[in-house]
């Protein structure tokens, strides 16, 4: 009979209809590939060099007020112009293009340079989501935006070019591939069954516990079955809801919480400060009510067997599909084992 922890297999990913295969088998073998500088230096409070801190220039000359708590801006080197034309080309349907307007923008979480999610107090991180709430709403009722993308990138690993806590949000006027996948799965899901699929699946997983991390009254932090990524998590809320802008003051003090805990997590795995893109997925705003979407956010952190060991996709990953060594019940059971108290506060 198949042996989820030792054969070779692959699992389907009901959220965006893709497959990954698994190989349990391969966690024993040696690795000789690349090694990367664990940093383990604490940032200073304030940075003058730093182009995000309150009150210093920028690298486009603008100068940052002296912000006490949250502070967002348009990216002054943005990777999306409003102003750009939402016109097509078409060359007998083998060359396709279309113009793609939006707005990106910065989002400070803290005036404090030394500071991440894992090590910032609950009260202010749910200032930090009140922000992102506010930005959703305000650049998704803008009516030529599609979609909003609120993502961290954190560690020099992970393309941040400065540690200073912040995030982006680019607001498109189409919905991107990775959402795009997940609408079509929810909404198959829903016309086929009636029910939402992030409902199903969340309690399918809280019933099993086996990939369950950590939980609250409002989310559930989970290594997805189908993960990818060493140590992927996903946070799910618990009650229906589609986006940001539906949260309840107590939710979002919980969403607050559970981010906390996550990232805790991962910078207790090895003791270093654990980098990872993050993002939320919530409906698109084409003014659409799109009752099948749920909201939910994925981690992917690439680290894999140390602080020293990254892995990204590579050879048969990006000619196939994507392949883990690592599965999903195995990360979550040691992000589950791991404490809640940062290891700099031990």
């Amino acid at each position: 009979m198949l042996d989820l922890t030792q054969h070779p297999h692959r699992r389907f990913n009901v959220l965006n209809g893709s497959w990954v295969l698994v190989s349990p088998h391969r966690t024993q073998r040696p690795w000789q590939g690349q090694v990367e500088k664990s940093v383990r230096d604490r940032q200073p409070e304030y940075d003058p060099t730093c182009y995000l801190c309150p009150g210093n220039s920028r690298a486009g000359g603008a100068i940052n007020p002296p912000y006490t708590s949250t502070f967002v801006f348009d990216n002054d080197f943005a990777a999306l112009l409003p102003a750009t034309p939402a016109e097509s080309v078409d060359h007998g349907g083998l060359l396709i293009a279309r113009g793609e307007p939006g707005i990106c923008r910065v989002a400070c979480f803290s005036p404090r340079h030394d500071l991440t999610v894992s090590r910032m107090s609950t009260a202010d991180l749910t200032l930090v989501v009140d922000l992102w709430a506010t930005q959703y709403v305000e650049l998704g009722q803008m009516p030529e935006i599609g979609h909003v993308q609120i993502f961290e990138n954190r560690g020099q690993m992970m393309g941040a070019s400065n540690p200073h806590p912040h995030c982006q949000i680019w607001a498109t006027r189409s919905v991107p591939t990775e959402a795009a996948a997940e609408e079509r799965q929810q909404s198959a899901w829903h016309t086929e069954r009636g029910a939402c699929l992030l409902c199903d699946y969340l309690a399918c997983e809280r019933a099993s516990g086996e990939r369950l991390v950590c939980e609250n009254d409002a989310f559930a932090a989970l290594v997805p079955f189908w993960a990818v990524w060493p140590f992927e998590t996903m946070i799910v809320s618990k009650r229906h809801l589609t986006a940001m802008d539906e949260l309840g003051a107590p939710e979002r003090r919980l969403l607050a919480d559970i981010l906390r805990r996550v990232t805790t997590r991962y910078d207790n795995v090895f003791e270093a400060p654990f980098p990872y893109t993050m993002g939320f997925h919530q409906r698109p705003t084409d003014g659409a009510a799109h009752p099948e979407w749920h909201f939910h956010a994925h981690f992917y952190p690439p680290l894999l067997r140390s602080a020293t060991i990254r892995k990204f996709m590579v050879g048969f990953e990006m000619l196939c599909m994507p392949q883990r060594d690592i599965t999903a019940e195995s990360a979550a059971a040691r992000l589950r084992d791991l404490p809640e108290v940062h290891y700099l506060n031990r």
